[in-house]
């Protein structure tokens, strides 16, 4: 007997997927199998190696835990989605690249989705609180120090990015201010000297 199918929408990465699963489907099979996002890995499938944790309204959630058709009316963001929209890496990824945070990778997606809300909570960790950040999650190849170094790596790139992009924000701001002020000096100068053209017209006239 076939499985009864339930038609769900789910917006992922911020763009809407309409789909039809059984009301078993576990979240982290429909990402993979039906939507193609084969970046979220599946390992130990209980929740605990944490291969699989994407974002649900920006919070890391265990993807093999939650069932599609509950996943509906929620934000997941999986690791595809954490690149910004040109290609540019997160700071987390970028981090993970500088610091050599992976070896085998199958972990990775998992780290970077935890990182990344993580650095939203506390965006400057002390060294113990970086360790903390990832306690959720396994890794059986680094040993977890490049992965600490990524962490407070990331934490920096961050901070630098939001002083870069304050400071063009506050370049543009003056940019746009300077010309209104020459605008509305050229406005004034074109009044004036219209204003002296008809003083002397009116001369001309008497």
């Amino acid at each position: 007997m076939s499985e009864t199918l339930h038609e769900i929408r789910l917006r992922v990465n911020g763009i809407e997927h309409e789909l039809r699963v059984p009301a078993r489907r576990l979240l982290s099979d429909a990402l993979r199998g039906e939507l193609g996002m084969t970046g979220t890995h599946v390992g130990c499938e209980h929740g605990v190696c944490g291969a699989c944790t994407i974002l649900v309204d920006g919070e890391p959630g265990r993807s093999c835990l939650m069932l599609a058709v509950a996943a509906q009316d929620h934000e997941i963001t999986t690791v595809e989605g954490l690149a910004e929209p040109d290609g540019t890496l997160s700071p987390v990824q970028q981090a993970f690249a500088e610091c050599h945070g992976l070896q085998c990778g199958f972990c990775t997606p998992g780290f970077l989705t935890t990182v990344t809300a993580g650095l939203r909570r506390d965006p400057c960790p002390t060294h113990e609180r970086a360790r903390d950040m990832i306690a959720g999650n396994l890794c059986r190849c680094t040993g977890y120090q490049n992965i600490v170094r990524a962490v407070e790596r990331a934490a920096t790139i961050g901070t630098e990015r939001a002083a870069t992009l304050t400071t063009e924000r506050a370049a543009t701001v003056g940019t746009e201010r300077n010309a209104t002020i020459d605008t509305e000096r050229a406005a004034t100068i074109s009044t004036e000297r219209a204003a002296a053209l008809a003083d002397r017209g009116s001369g001309v006239s008497s």
